[in-house]
């Protein structure tokens, strides 16, 4: 038996060995292409350079980026504005004191734990309220940091207590308790100002370097696939014949790179031929405006492209239209080949007369051919089989067959992954290195939680240094920079397209696989997506055991220290109105439970004797004009 599986583990090794060997050959065989990629990239990427040193990168301030970070998916702050629906004044100001009372009973610690202890212990509370509650206490109490960190340290503690007697291994895994989604807030909070002095620079050059890569090559408009991406089920498995254009685009006073200027200008920007309308007007905006944030630009479905030719020729381009070429049931989308736009052509987005007169402004993914409807497609069209059909009908010979595609992709589609992975290897190992490294101090925040996590595991007796890599890994570098490696809109003033979207997701799945101490094997039958990288990863995984060694030996932070930073950064989220409308919140979630929560703390012979079951009944009072029985 034994003997077998030595075998067994010593031909996975020898296929592992062989694996790397067929990578290293292929990306010898991409490597000329790279290098001419990369120079054309350098070349671009240092005229940004130059260009942000005029209009600098743009960050969201302080306030836009806190409110990202606590409530995702938001695109903001999603609270309701302020005691709305109070018509009188009087009730207003009654509710407004109810409220106030309610800030500062939260601060009273055993009031505030009791609370968070006894809504986690309700069934019908949700994981989402969880993070829905932890972010509003973190809105809250964003005045008071030194003791939304005692709460936090008290929390963890808890936590740690709890999951040393299942599996230690597996805590802040999740966020699946408000002290994990209370840690979050606390990370974002304490690194903004590492992310934009230290970090920010290489997080926005790759996220730039990865527009540029992708925008370079066709991408379909219909069904998202991309001829350049590191992303295996993004990629477009045809070869598409394409074209680059440069267009001269007529741009009137103080648009991009025109600031100041009184009259209209023309600027280069660089399309393909095979693009559609809109691509070619995102691009276009991308080009002129890319020293404006994107809020501030104009929307590409406000304008039109007008194709300008001689003195009279003025055409309107749009995706689809009375020339728009249909075969059975099939219409294309309008490109510039199709329009048959010359390279060097002049062209001028002008303000849209009638909005939604072009049909087409954002092309569903695919339209419903059933009804005998038109389908719409771009550069190649989508199986014509609905996906009903194809699964009744995939045979053993066909999913034989699809197993063969499949294996067929790493060697014909890798070298395209590989080639844009090695065009953009500089940008990766540049943020990997801003994340990682310890040549300046690390921010006093990560000393702080660090050490808290060392004196947690000695607290419990663990010794195993595994459950404490796994610790500080999803604390620090799953929970907060993988975050903000995915989504650079949470951090900077940017668009960011599905491709580019996809692109990020692969490059932070490596960084999370960077993270783990197992062995990082690769085989034939590996993701696409873990073969890339399967060269790259031992180098990361050693620069991040080297970040926590380095971190480890440096000098202990003192109490002080830590709180005279807290105290710092407390003073930067102020608004008054967003914490009465956190408060307004939170009371509405202290309502749905609030004989659980008055009975808790009734049980508490320190609750009683600070009388926190009758000040909250006071409360209660005043936010719902009730007459109480005290």
């Amino acid at each position: 038996m034994a003997l077998g599986c030595r075998h067994k583990s010593k031909q996975a090794l020898r296929d592992y060995q062989k694996v790397l060997v067929q990578l290293e050959n292929l990306e010898t065989g991409v490597g000329d292409q790279c290098r001419k990629e990369f120079t054309d990239l350098m070349t671009e990427m240092t005229d940004l350079s130059s260009d942000l040193e005029a209009s600098g990168i743009p960050f969201l301030d302080y306030h836009t980026f806190a409110e990202r970070a606590f409530f995702p998916g938001h695109g903001g702050c999603p609270l309701l504005p302020e005691l709305e629906g109070l018509e009188e004044e009087g009730r207003r100001a009654t509710v407004r004191q109810g409220l106030t009372q309610l800030s500062n009973l939260l601060n009273s610690k055993l009031f505030l734990l009791t609370l968070i202890h006894t809504l986690e212990e309700q069934p019908g509370f949700s994981q989402r309220d969880r993070c829905h509650v932890a972010s509003l206490l973190s809105l809250v109490l964003h005045g008071k940091l030194e003791y939304l960190t005692d709460i936090m340290r008290t929390l963890l503690g808890d936590l740690a207590a709890h999951y040393v007697h299942k599996n230690p291994k597996l805590m802040l895994r999740r966020t699946e308790t408000m002290v994990e989604k209370l840690l979050t807030n606390w990370l974002s909070i304490c690194l903004y100002a590492f992310l934009r002095e230290v970090a920010g620079e290489p997080l926005y050059m790759l996220f730039r370097a990865i527009q540029y890569q992708v925008d370079k090559g066709p991408v379909d408009a219909v069904t998202g696939k991309a001829k350049r991406t590191l992303n295996d089920s993004h990629l477009l498995r045809e070869d598409v014949e394409f074209r680059p254009l440069t267009l001269m685009v007529l741009v009137g006073p103080g648009a991009g790179a025109a600031v100041g200027s009184s009259e209209m200008q023309r600027l280069p920007a660089r399309v393909l031929d095979t693009d559609t309308i809109t691509q070619v007007k995102e691009k276009v905006l991308d080009q002129v405006y890319k020293g404006t944030p994107f809020s501030q630009r104009p929307s590409v479905h406000a304008l039109d492209l007008e194709w300008r030719s001689g003195l009279a020729g003025h055409l309107t381009l749009s995706d689809e239209d009375l020339t728009s070429v249909t075969q059975n049931h099939w219409k294309r989308l309008n490109t510039l080949q199709h329009y048959k736009v010359p390279d060097g052509a002049t062209v001028g987005l002008i303000p849209q007369l009638h909005n939604g007169g072009a049909v087409s402004q954002n092309i569903p993914m695919l339209e419903d051919g059933d009804d005998g409807g038109v389908r719409l497609w771009h550069l190649v069209k989508a199986t014509e089989e609905p996906e009903g059909a194809k699964a009744r009908r995939s045979s053993l010979r066909e999913r034989e067959r699809e197993r063969a595609r499949a294996k067929a992709i790493p060697e014909i589609y890798l070298t395209r992954l590989l080639s844009m992975k090695g065009t953009l290897q500089k940008f990766v190992d540049d943020t990997f290195q801003a994340i990682l490294s310890v040549n300046r101090p690390v921010p006093i925040a990560v000393k702080y939680l660090f050490d808290f996590l060392d004196e947690l595991a000695e607290k419990h007796g663990i010794e195993d240094p595994e459950t404490l890599h796994i610790w500080k890994t999803n604390s620090l570098l799953l929970r907060f920079w993988v975050n903000a490696l995915k989504n650079p809109q949470l951090l900077f003033d940017v668009r960011v397209s599905d491709n580019v979207d996809a692109i990020l997701a692969v490059i932070a799945q490596t960084f999370i696989d960077s993270c783990t101490l197992s062995e990082h094997k690769v085989g034939r039958d590996s993701p696409v997506n873990k073969l890339l990288y399967a060269r790259e990863i031992p180098r990361y995984k050693q620069m991040v055991e080297k970040y926590y060694a380095d971190i480890r030996q440096s000098p202990p932070v003192s109490y002080q220290e830590m709180n005279s930073a807290l105290a710092e950064l407390s003073g930067n989220y102020t608004s008054v109105s967003h914490c009465l409308e956190a408060l307004q919140e939170l009371y509405n979630h202290i309502h749905r439970y609030y004989d659980q929560i008055i009975s808790a703390l009734e049980e508490d012979p320190v609750g009683q004797k600070m009388q926190l079951a009758c000040r909250l009944q006071q409360v209660a009072a005043l936010v719902e004009n009730k007459v109480t029985d005290l």
